[in-house]
């Protein structure tokens, strides 16, 4: 059976953990699912209109996370972490059974997620796989924050900026190709704030769950963690990851090329909105070895699709 079908996991998986927003302990559970069912969450705590699909025009907050709600308002946010694992281990289908509105903050990252993950095991059906093919250059414009999208022949580049007055952050970029590069550094970065804003972020009803065992929390020019950066372009790679699972919720992975200044859950969402208003700009492909370059199928099989 072809490694470019679409794929669930094998063996059902629990975690649990605070929210870093709601400061409320959650349970999730995460379900195999049959092909073409996609990604779905349910609220368990709820009877009723419990069902929430992550996809870009379902998202209802973009404020230090990305927020998805149904019709009837019922919410989960945070799901950027998770939806970047998902998407890193290829997963088309699964179903995220949660019993409170906000996914686990974890560690801050998505390792966790990954290794749970991967303890399941993996389910591989005889429905092909679908991708975003990008047809033409789509740019989103913010002041001086901007990120565009425009075709690529087989990979998922990103090319990230990052512009901090901070002088620890300051200026970082990094570029990846999703579906070869080694991601363990970008998938290991954890979420991270400055020291000076987290009374104003406190005030507003966010981070409750905060604190430095998942947030790296920078004071002038010190990380106050113990242990300090995991690598040396934290910062970036955890803006990376948002930007992956926040593309994830186009319901697809995606070939494109990705270039993106001082951005954030908000561009992420502005730029797949203006990419699906237009039919031109995309085309939704089948992927099949017969219709694929032998240099693809003869690649490591795209890390993240295989």
């Amino acid at each position: 059976m072809s490694h470019l079908n679409q794929k669930t996991i094998k063996n059902t998986i629990k975690f649990k953990g605070v929210g870093l927003h709601s400061g409320k302990l959650v349970n999730v559970c995460l379900k195999s699912s049959k092909p073409d069912t996609g990604i779905v969450f349910k609220r368990t705590d709820l009877k009723s209109n419990n069902i929430i699909y992550p996809n870009f025009m379902n998202v209802s907050n973009t404020s230090l996370n990305t927020t998805i709600s149904n019709q009837e308002g019922v919410k989960v946010s945070t799901i950027e972490h998770l939806m970047g694992a998902l998407f890193g281990l290829g997963i088309d289908n699964i179903l995220i059974e949660i019993d409170n509105e906000e996914v686990p903050i974890l560690d801050g990252s998505a390792k966790e997620f990954i290794e749970k993950i991967l303890t399941a095991g993996f389910e591989i059906s005889n429905k092909p796989i679908k991708i975003i093919k990008i047809n033409k250059k789509v740019e989103f414009i913010d002041g001086e924050r901007f990120i565009s999208i425009e075709p690529s022949k087989l990979s998922l580049d990103i090319d990230f900026e990052l512009k901090y007055k901070n002088i620890l952050i300051g200026n970082q970029r990094n570029k990846i190709n999703l579906y070869e590069d080694d991601l363990n550094e970008v998938f290991n970065s954890r979420t991270f704030c400055l020291y000076e804003d987290i009374e104003a972020i406190k005030k507003v009803g966010l981070a409750k769950g905060g604190s430095l065992e998942n947030a790296i929390v920078v004071k002038d020019k010190n990380i106050m963690n113990k242990g300090g950066l995991r690598n040396s372009k934290e910062f970036v790679n955890h803006k990376i990851l948002d930007c992956i699972g926040d593309l994830f919720t186009s319901g697809y992975r995606i070939i494109g090329s990705i270039k993106c200044s001082q951005g954030g859950h908000y561009l992420n969402n502005q730029i797949l909105r203006k990419v699906f208003s237009n039919n031109e700009n995309f085309s939704i492909i089948e992927i099949q070895e017969r219709n694929l370059p032998h240099t693809l199928i003869n690649r490591s099989l795209l890390r993240s699709i295989a």
